[in-house]
């Protein structure tokens, strides 16, 4: 289902856009960081389609941006025939695919190795891992030679926490992926790297630092901001800046890279 809106660039807008007549796909685009780096996309000049499988919150993430260079489709990314419909789709309504915004996240749990929940664990793997597996099988076919290719990782890809089966497991294992992905397109010169945030200011890390709070027996916002050199949560425009140089030709010689997105958390 896409859906369609006003378009709000202006022509000197366009005149210095780093983006400008590219075709972006965002996935999680409902979510805060996939929400923040359409609206900088958008500003940059680019053609945005947004793939949540959450009608109602995609809907919302598209009205809010109210540009016809927007549109939406439902999509569950673990699934091949979701992921082709809304490759598809987008390829009907923007043309081909210049970059890939592999974005869709989800958290799990946080528990011993003995009680870790199995489904639970093939759940988030196959949500960050199979996902951007899928979207790159079936989106880089459609994508112009030296197009981009980025995906959200963590900070989590670069150590191990006791209790974070899943989620760690999973942001390390996109790693491989990207260098894999990396290395097969460079002919194309399509770029291939993974972001790296810490903790971001929204719903997503409230609900793991809530969890988490009960386990340590403290705040665990807190908590984390003491494991941060730059004292503080990032914001979602903040990384979202980051998505946007390497969506850019500004990154034009920047392939297989883990760009850190922190505070120096990783440091």
């Amino acid at each position: 289902m896409i859906f369609m809106g006003r378009r709000f660039r202006t022509p000197e807008r366009e005149l210095m856009a780093l983006l400008s007549g590219k075709t972006c796909v965002i996935t999680g685009g409902a979510g805060s960081l996939g929400l923040a780096a359409a609206r900088l996309f958008v500003q940059e000049g680019a053609r945005v389609m947004l793939i949540d499988y959450r009608e109602p919150e995609l809907r919302q993430a598209e009205a809010s941006l109210a540009c016809a260079d927007v549109a939406g489709v439902v999509a569950d990314i673990t699934k091949s025939d979701g992921v082709r419909a809304a490759i598809d789709a987008t390829v009907r309504r923007f043309g081909a695919i210049d970059v890939l915004f592999s974005n869709a996240g989800n958290f799990g749990t946080v528990s011993p190795i003995g009680d870790y929940p199995e489904d639970v664990f093939d759940a988030v793997y196959f949500v960050h891992v199979k996902g951007a597996f899928l979207m790159s099988k079936l989106a880089v076919p459609h994508m112009n030679d030296g197009g981009s290719i980025i995906i959200t990782s963590s900070v989590a890809a670069t150590r191990g926490d006791p209790g974070v089966y899943a989620y760690i497991s999973a942001k390390h294992a996109q790693v491989g992926l990207m260098r894999c992905l990396a290395k097969e397109l460079a002919g194309r010169r399509i770029r291939v790297n993974t972001i790296h945030p810490g903790p971001i200011e929204n719903s997503f890390q409230r609900k793991v630092e809530d969890d988490l709070s009960q386990i340590i027996g403290r705040d665990a916002t807190e908590f984390f901001n003491s494991q941060i050199p730059l004292g503080r949560h990032a914001t979602a425009e903040e990384v979202a800046r980051s998505v946007v140089y390497l969506a850019s030709d500004q990154s034009s010689f920047t392939t297989g890279a883990m760009l850190m997105i922190d505070g120096g958390m990783s440091a």
